[in-house]
């Protein structure tokens, strides 16, 4: 009778285990973690570390920049006509998304420019008129830009021919100007205003180019996280770190340019240490072919997001190939299948699509492994992963939450900032925290608000009762980041100068 008892008992145990996700998934006594965001590490964020620029030349121009061009004879500035498609022209007094192009860097002063529509500028097939219709750069649509000595804003645009674009009119640009001189009559030259840039892997492994990057981003990997890194965080109260990586890792050593090899050695190394030191690693998809939120963090170029359905079994790739790498693993806490795609440009339904099938590849390797699935940013409803994610077996929602990035915190004081943790942040964690779905992970967070003059109190205050709230998340939180330039992003200068105690 008793072994039938026990027989069972343990019947039961099973069965529920397999009927209710969320009832493994408390089995894991790490759990909740408190972790820290390698950030900038193998996957380069440039304001969290900017010097790793200096050494570029024109380093305002890289990849992805976005920049306006105004004639000086015409005071007007080019545009690419409909968005793209079309005519470039110079008759626009203001600028704004058709008169903005986006920089695709061929060499150190070389150039392709992306318009509204996506199309690239070139000369036409026949003459040397400007146009915005081609669907690939080529060397037609490849344009040097020469700055002024004296102001570097001051540029002239030469092609492929040996001549430079001139605003003939407002409707007719062509490349075909050979004089020289840097008056505002001359119809060559232009005034160059930089919209914005990114800093991202892509810029600065394309931006040293294939002679320079290899060594600039492996003594970056050397040196910017190491094995007294681990032993500083894990005798700091931390026990797991979450890694980004770029989707270019499962290619290495050899991965496409203008990515170098190396990163995968790195992380080899940080299981390693988090072995040694008793710690667990969460890799991380953070930048996925395509980029899924436009951002420099997600690999992108020039900060179009373009994921989606066709780009599904290529990541599922990369999630296959990390996961294999590292099933058995012990300090393997969790694969992360991508971070922050955004709403509405990933739709939710390929997002769960791919979802499923990173699962899918996780589990062929291993079932002790979690997965976390990140919710949308944007316009998406913080739920609408819960009943999906709750049908897979040790699953994990990430969100993201930081006091910035939205005007409403740019007027909030110190007590206020706290309030909406108290308040507002409590909530959105509750509303994705279910006793019968997936886990919860504030996968992202920062001791850093909009609130300028603020006192070390107010910075201790403001990050104890974010500690207070996230704990609640039942696979714990994650700071953003371990090290950055900025102070009070960086874990590891908080904890130095008594900001935080964990």
């Amino acid at each position: 009778m008793a072994s039938c008892f026990y027989l069972n008992l343990y019947l039961v145990f099973f069965l529920s285990c397999v009927l209710s996700p969320s009832l493994a998934q408390t089995a894991n006594s790490n759990l909740p973690f408190k972790a820290v965001n390698l950030g900038d590490w193998l996957l380069i964020e440039g304001w969290m570390k900017p010097s790793l620029f200096d050494g570029i030349t024109n380093k305002d121009l890289l990849d992805g920049t976005q920049v306006q061009f105004m004639s000086t004879n015409l005071q007007k500035y080019l545009s690419a006509e409909n968005g793209g498609g079309a005519n470039v022209v110079s008759n626009r007094p203001s600028a704004s998304g058709w008169e903005t192009f986006r920089l695709w860097r061929v060499s150190d002063s070389s150039f392709n420019f992306r318009v509204f529509n996506k199309q690239f500028v070139g000369l036409a097939s026949q003459g040397t008129e400007a146009r915005a219709d081609s669907n690939a750069p080529g060397n037609s649509e490849t344009f040097e830009i020469i700055r002024n000595d004296d102001d570097p804003n001051r540029v002239r645009i030469k092609a492929t021919n040996g001549l430079f674009l001139q605003a003939q009119s407002e409707t007719l640009v062509t490349a075909d100007y050979g004089g020289s001189g840097w008056e505002d009559s001359n119809p060559s030259v232009f005034k160059m205003t930089i919209v914005k840039t990114l800093q991202g892997e892509y810029q600065i492994t394309n931006g040293y180019g294939p002679d320079r990057a290899p060594q600039v981003m492996r003594d970056h990997w050397n040196t910017y996280i190491t094995d007294e890194d681990f032993r500083f965080m894990s005798s700091n109260g931390l026990n797991a770190v979450r890694i980004p990586v770029g989707w270019w890792i499962a290619q290495d050593p050899t991965p496409p340019k203008p990515f170098v090899g190396g990163s995968l050695q790195a992380l080899d190394n940080a299981f390693t240490w988090a072995q040694k030191y008793g710690m667990k690693v969460i890799v991380d998809l953070h930048a996925v072919q395509g980029s899924q939120n436009g951002n420099d963090h997600s690999g992108a170029r020039d900060g179009y997001q373009e994921w989606g359905a066709s780009n599904i079994q290529d990541t599922v790739a990369v999630i296959d190939f990390l996961a294999q790498r590292y099933a058995n693993n012990p300090s393997l806490a969790a694969i992360e299948l991508m971070n922050e795609p955004v709403a509405p440009g990933v739709t939710l339904d390929d997002l769960k699509n791919y979802y499923q099938a990173g699962y899918d590849a996780v589990r062929k390797y291993t079932s002790s492994a979690y997965v976390i699935l990140s919710n949308r940013l944007g316009e998406a409803d913080p739920k609408e992963l819960l009943s999906f994610a709750g049908n897979l077996n040790l699953a994990v929602i990430d969100v993201h939450y930081y006091n910035l990035f939205s005007d409403m915190f740019n007027n909030m004081d110190v007590q206020q900032n706290i309030d909406y943790i108290n308040n507002q942040r409590a909530s959105d964690l509750q509303t994705v925290t279910t006793s019968n779905g997936p886990l919860t992970f504030v996968g992202e967070w920062t001791a850093e608000f909009a609130k300028g003059g603020a006192s070390m109190e107010d910075y201790q205050r403001f990050a104890n009762a974010q500690i207070q709230v996230y704990v609640r998340a039942t696979f714990g939180w994650a700071y953003w980041a371990y090290k950055c330039a900025a102070q009070h992003w960086s874990l590891k200068w908080m904890i130095e100068n008594n900001y935080i105690k964990l």
